[in-house]
């Protein structure tokens, strides 16, 4: 690969792996890439990855690696170049490595996983992929239906992977170390609890294109049972997590208090999937959100759950956590609050430090359809939430409600707008807010009471998105929706059979990549494959029979298809189904009672004496230091952007005592002098921190450089007094080194002489907008030419600027150059003892 290759992609800080956390293993025997088949930050956002990452990365002679998938301009780039798909930790190739894994979390990842295949040079299909290729297993929600991917998966983990991982590992590196083949691998694999080998399972069709039946091809292996985790407490979990440089989706630090619901919503997948109800004691929350923040420098704490409000102590451990964290400015986000489990006490501790976003989740517009999809809230419980939350300072509550419900009728959705003009009220009653309305389209789940029900049409979707629109419009409300053709497509891969398989090779080949990106779902393309295939999509979408065979019959997920029929049918009744932590089993068939059971906290727990460490009071007083800095290798892909979220981090992970900014979102008070741009190495950042005095400068050099990634080192820190100028303002000018590729450069030395003849060389650029205009002759203040090498002082504009126009060559071909920011000059002599220069060795 070039040496800025990289710079002519998007987001090159997707590529380039060298994260704080990141565990690169050079020797290993046996090499385990974990895969998610989204971009980076989407894939980096997800806890399950970096639990299986720590724990993978733990044992010996393995390296747990991985990989995303590239956007469709790296993808191209790397087929231009040849290169195949490789890990971020080690740079190995997909292909030689021993072991893949893929998240599956979104039926609209899938043509995504044929990406990575591909670019990695791996057979789609299993049985086309010989005993050189690497085992291509999956997990995730998603796998609970896999039927889909069945014919590319060697094996599936249904369920809990904490311990389930490290089996499969084991597996793979007893057949490495015996020398078996792959057949023997599958069935050592087979053998574990959880596994699902799609190989050794069989459909058949009955003439209307339903399952006839599916049979087991090796004796006693005829149905596979989920993986459970008995104890959630006592299960590993990364406290040192991989930090990404590039912000993600969900950019904080995770912590998972409880896994499982037991609210029984009968369109909610997750709660019947992640069931029983096991929660970690709050001793436990508490020292991993310590660990992990000091480890991660980040300012904000997430506690998720399926339903947070359900946590057995809540309350208390919010109290204890603001205890601790507020005078950090850490804010604690709850990010799945279930109406009616939120208190004027809970509000309260939540608004402490700053206010995360706030949600309420109704689903349906009437008490009549809330009942058939046991959402268990009344209206009256969502008014008095909505009411506390305006009244504690929350000026947007947003309602998320979905469509095509089992049942839903044209009042249900006039009642989705009334239900949000009363909650607009509360907001008017509190002293002003405002309501943000989100639908999405209901998609019957494998594994729920609804199972069996149609999905409505892609044409009725829309109706109902414009007649709710409409609506909410006459409140003075907007509404944004879930668009109709992904939903469309999610429809038919959720409850799809192993004949989509096709379909989906077809699509890909098509061009079809990130289908679950709105703007890049290429519907034409889809129904192009379908028809190719001879497969009618809405197929997928009618009512099933039930007694029908369902394609994940052989599937079990612990819940009975016995409870879920019972449930159904209460569903139609009306009939609510109560929730287990009331001490009344539904009997769901989950529970063993012994070694599967639900695992609650004490909602008594009181914290009786904190540990919090005492930091250095903001009296107002302040320090501010002055710091030098190197910005090299592939730090150098960092925008500026990424430049500050990487030292906010820092500072937080080397615990100095910055200060805050006021108002409703507080930041850490640090400015930088300019923004580098992306590709150009640099010895000479500057950035101003203001500081709770306390700290020589000694010792907060020595504390950054300690958090710091490999390529960026502090080099200088001064005090500097209050109402120094700003570093924008001193600033006069700054030397470059321009590396040209020798093969592109010709008589660099007179040129550059013929250039330094000219009066004037006068460049115009526009930028958002705006047109600059400047000489760069006259803002050329020294040059000198050493083989193909310039070094060049100048005022404004940018160094590749100046070689175009003393090369005479375009930017494009000067891309390979290589450009380091030596050394600033500035103005103002007080600050020539950090001024420095570097030779850039």
């Amino acid at each position: 690969m070039s040496h800025n290759s990289l710079l002519a992609v998007e987001k090159p800080v997707r590529y380039t792996g060298d994260e704080i956390g990141s565990s690169p293993k050079k020797e290993a025997e046996l090499r385990f890439v974990l895969a998610f088949p989204d971009v980076y930050e989407v894939g980096m956002s997800h806890l399950g990855l970096q639990i299986l990452y720590d724990i993978l990365n733990r044992e010996e002679g393995i390296a747990a690696e991985r990989v995303y998938t590239p956007w469709p301009d790296r993808e191209a780039q790397l087929r231009s170049l040849g290169e195949p798909l490789a890990t971020l930790e080690s740079q190995t190739p997909l292909a030689r490595a021993d072991i893949i894994g893929f998240t599956l979390q979104y039926e609209l990842s899938y043509t995504n996983i044929l990406t990575m295949l591909d670019l990695a040079g791996i057979p789609f299909r299993a049985k086309d992929r010989g005993e050189e290729f690497p085992l291509i297993t999956a997990g995730g929600p998603c796998a609970c239906n896999p039927e889909p991917l069945a014919d590319f998966l060697d094996a599936v983990l249904l369920g809990d992977g904490e311990e389930a991982i490290v089996e499969i590992a084991a597996a793979c590196r007893e057949r490495k170390e015996r020398g078996e083949s792959k057949q023997w691998l599958l069935e050592r694999l087979a053998a574990i609890e959880g596994v699902y080998v799609p190989s050794f399972f069989e459909p058949s069709c009955n003439e209307d294109g339903t399952i006839g039946a599916i049979t087991p091809l090796r004796s006693g292996y005829d149905r596979v049972r989920r993986r459970f985790l008995a104890n959630l407490d006592t299960a590993p979990y990364p406290t040192a997590p991989v930090v990404p440089f590039l912000k993600t989706i969900h950019d904080r630090v995770s912590i998972e208090i409880g896994r499982g619901c037991t609210r029984g919503c009968r369109f909610c997948q997750a709660g019947y999937l992640y069931r029983p109800v096991r929660e970690r004691s709050p001793e436990t929350i508490l020292r991993l959100v310590e660990e992990t923040l000091r480890n991660t420098g980040y300012d904000e704490v997430s506690l998720l759950s399926l339903s947070t409000g359900d946590y057995g102590c809540l309350t208390p451990l919010l109290r204890e956590l603001m205890l601790r964290y507020a005078h950090e400015r850490i804010a604690v986000a709850l990010p799945s609050l279930r109406v009616g489990s939120l208190s004027q006490e809970l509000v309260e501790e939540i608004r402490k430090v700053r206010k995360t976003g706030f949600t309420l989740a109704p689903e349906a517009g009437s008490e009549r359809l809330r009942n058939i999809i046991n959402k268990g809230i009344s209206e009256e419980d969502l008014l008095r939430n909505a009411f506390e939350a305006f009244s504690n300072g929350w000026r947007v509550i947003k309602l998320y409600f979905m469509i095509g419900l089992p049942g839903e009728t044209e009042d249900d959705l006039l009642g989705i707008a009334d239900l949000a003009r009363k909650v607009k009220m509360e907001g008017r009653r509190a002293g002003g807010g405002e309501v943000n309305v989100s639908v999405s389209t209901f998609v019957p789940k494998p594994h729920t009471p609804f199972q069996w029900e149609p999905q409505i049409t892609t044409e009725e979707t829309v109706a109902k998105q414009r007649f709710l629109r409409d609506e909410l419009k006459k409140r003075k409300m907007g509404l944004k929706w879930h668009d109709a053709p992904l939903s469309f497509m999610e429809g038919v891969f959720a409850r799809g059979d192993r004949r989509l398989g096709a379909v989906l090779a077809k699509a890909w080949e098509l061009g079809c990549r990130f289908d679950g990106w709105g703007d890049r779902l290429n519907s034409a393309a889809w129904h192009e494959a379908f028809a190719a295939c001879g497969i009618d999509p809405a197929f997928y979408h009618r009512r099933r029979g039930r007694d029908e065979i369902l394609p994940w019959e052989h599937l079990d997920f612990g819940v009975t298809k016995t409870f879920l029929r019972s449930e159904l049918e209460k569903a139609w009744a009306g009939e609510p189904t109560g929730d287990c932590r009331s001490g009344i089993c539904t009997g769901c068939g989950i529970c063993d009672f012994d070694r599967i059971a639900m695992r609650t906290t004490d909602p008594a727990w009181r914290k009786e004496s904190t540990t919090a460490t005492v930091h250095p009071a903001d009296t107002g007083e302040k320090v501010i230091m002055r710091l030098r800095y190197t910005k090299t290798g592939a730090m150098r892909y960092l925008s500026h952007l990424e430049m500050i979220g990487l030292f906010t981090r820092a500072v937080g992970r080397a615990r100095l005592p910055i200060r805050f900014s006021q108002g409703f979102h507080p930041h850490p008070k640090f400015s930088f002098a300019t923004a580098l741009s992306v590709g150009v190495e640099s010895w000479a950042e500057y950035l101003d921190l203001e500081l709770v005095p306390g700290l020589a400068p000694e010792e907060v050099q020595a504390r950054l450089n300690a958090a710091l990634p490999e390529g960026m080192r502090i080099l200088e820190t001064v005090v500097i007094a209050p109402g120094t100028p700003s570093l924008s303002v001193l600033m006069d000018k700054v030397r470059y080194r321009v590396i040209l590729p020798e093969e592109i450069v010709h008589g660099l030395a007179g040129k550059a002489e013929e250039f330094l003849c000219r009066d004037s060389v006068p460049l115009r650029r526009e930028k958002k907008g705006r047109v600059q205009e400047y000489d760069l002759r006259r803002e050329l203040a020294e040059l000198t030419v050493s083989g193909s090498t310039l070094e060049l002082t100048i005022g404004r504009g940018k160094p590749l600027e100046y070689a175009a126009a003393i090369t005479g060559l375009t930017s494009e071909e000067l891309a390979d150059a290589r450009i380091e920011k030596l050394a600033v000059i500035f103005k103002d002599s007080l600050i020539s003892s950090i001024q420095g220069t570097c030779n850039g060795q």
